[in-house]
């Protein structure tokens, strides 16, 4: 039989989706399972893009520009602009999804062997971009009972070597929550220019922020333009997972010009999750009033309820959507297949997912669990009883 390649074998699974066999097989025996390992919004994508979406009228289907439609691009660089008044459609390639744009962009500066640093935890799927492009993660260790706050700027520097290629930070984080301050990216920036590498930041999730936070995107530094690389995407933004839609954003030409080839060789991002994107950005302003004060009322009452469970560590999240919990026991990936195969309340069970998928295997931890805040008050209510109960039920 031929053989998979050493690449392949090493791919990671996903954390957030690998024990989705036994969600399956508890739903087929009649359980209703509260999915809490995905970032899947259960609030709706904005009126006006439902609407375009049911009523698109094209008469013929064909590929866009590899870059991405223009009119998509000139109107996403006006969004942009209120960041960085500079940004133009040229500064923008449209890619398949968020996923797309940091897979190609690792492509764009890493050969083989090269390096990135990246603060842990992060997301999972960060392994396996850079699995597929054969380069090695740095990680810098944020702990638990920080918050999940930035180390020292020393503790990157320490990392940086002639293979380092760039730091990238999720910010707001996923899996943690964390929101990074504008103190804490002037550094990083300082320090990226004193090395000539790159910061390259996944903004997904710019909009969520919590307790009067503010976001600082790194198109707003100052002196090092040549040096950022935005990734970006509608998936979280506009509860619009399904289009398929993100973008890379950066006044680095040569980084433009280099992932245009990469897209080129796919020849072109999807023209009705472009057209839907499109319509996104004419989206009120009171619909992230209205979404981000719903995740707010869900943050607050998903954390507080599992820090009032003997042994449960979370802390406060201040972005996106997600936070890490800590439990009192020893291994959660067995925990969270045991609350799928074998414990019940009302029916119902609850799917996390294992954190161990979130750090690196140089800082492996195995008894915390990344949970997206993303279903409705009273599931994350009957959510957070199944984990006190099955916490207190289960034995390692």
């Amino acid at each position: 039989m031929p053989n998979i390649s050493k690449k392949g074998l090493n791919m990671p699974e996903s954390p957030i989706r690998k024990l989705v066999t036994f969600a399956e097989k508890a739903k087929k025996k009649g359980t209703n399972v509260l999915h809490l390992n995905i970032g899947q919004p259960d609030i709706k994508p904005p009126k006006n893009v439902i609407k375009k979406i049911n009523n698109f009228q094209i008469e013929s289907v064909e590929y866009s520009h590899s870059a991405g439609i223009e009119e998509y691009r000139k109107k996403l660089a006006k969004y942009y602009s209120e960041i960085a008044s500079t940004i133009s459609h040229e500064d923008i390639l449209i890619t398949t999804g968020g996923s797309e744009a940091l897979s190609t962009v690792l492509n764009c500066i890493c050969d083989p062997n090269d390096e990135i640093i990246i603060p842990d935890p992060y997301y999972a799927n960060y392994n396996g971009f850079s699995n597929s492009s054969n380069i090695n993660i740095q990680p810098i260790i944020c702990k638990i009972e920080d918050g999940f706050r930035l180390p020292n700027i020393q503790e990157f520097e320490a990392k940086i070597n002639k293979k380092t290629k760039a730091i990238l930070i999720c910010n707001p984080g996923n899996p943690t929550g964390a929101l990074y301050t504008l103190k804490e990216l002037q550094a990083l920036a300082k320090m990226v220019k004193k090395h000539d590498i790159f910061l390259i930041a996944d903004e997904v999730y710019r909009e969520f922020t919590y307790d009067k936070n503010h976001h600082y995107s790194i198109l707003g530094l100052t002196n090092i333009e040549q040096n950022t690389i935005i990734i970006d995407s509608v998936s979280k933004r506009y509860s619009m997972c399904g289009a398929r839609v993100g973008a890379i954003v950066s006044k680095n030409k040569e980084i433009i010009n280099t992932a245009l080839k990469f897209s080129q060789a796919r020849l072109s991002p999807p023209t009705f999750g472009q057209l839907a994107s499109m319509e996104a950005l004419n989206t009120d302003m009171s619909y992230f009033k209205r979404v981000i004060e719903e995740y707010n009322k869900r943050r607050v009452l998903l954390v507080d309820r599992l820090n009032e469970i003997d042994g449960v560590t979370c802390p406060m999240p201040k972005g996106a959507f997600y936070c890490i919990a800590q439990l009192p026991i020893q291994d959660a990936e067995a925990f969270c297949q045991w609350l799928l195969e074998e414990f019940r309340f009302k029916n119902s069970t609850v799917m996390l997912a294992p954190a161990n998928g979130f750090y690196s295997q140089e800082n492996m931890v195995h008894n915390q669990v990344r949970i997206a805040y993303v279903l409705e008050i009273e599931k994350l209510k009957l959510a957070t009883e199944i984990i006190k109960r099955g916490l207190k039920e289960y034995q390692d």
